[in-house]
């Protein structure tokens, strides 16, 4: 059996946690998220309520990475982007708005 190299990512505004790990071919990146420790050194992350991901494409945690890979555990949004570009579309109407009559 082969071993294989890769990096498991956790980035918080402040500062990213990059541990680099080898593990067996058929690693899946569930584990590898398991085995790298990063669990342990950040409690408040909740792999079944955040999304994980391949080089910025999302993955199921069953997902076998390749060499190289960078593995990376995504933060929860706080706020939803439709729902803040629907706000700011919203100021921007009033603005107009209240231009007009000014």
């Amino acid at each position: 059996m082969t071993n294989k190299t890769v990096e498991v990512v956790y980035a918080l505004p402040e500062k990213a946690t990059v541990i680099t790990l080898n593990i067996d071919d058929a690693t899946t990146v569930g584990e590898a998220i398991s085995q790298s420790g990063i669990l342990e050194k950040h409690p408040e992350i909740d792999l079944s309520r955040q999304a994980v991901g391949i080089f910025s494409q999302i993955v199921p945690l069953d997902t076998v990475p390749s060499d190289g890979d960078r593995i990376e555990i995504y933060r929860p949004l706080i706020a939803d982007p439709k729902e803040m570009r629907r706000r700011r579309a919203a100021q921007m109407a009033a603005r107009k708005v209240a231009q007009k009559k000014g």
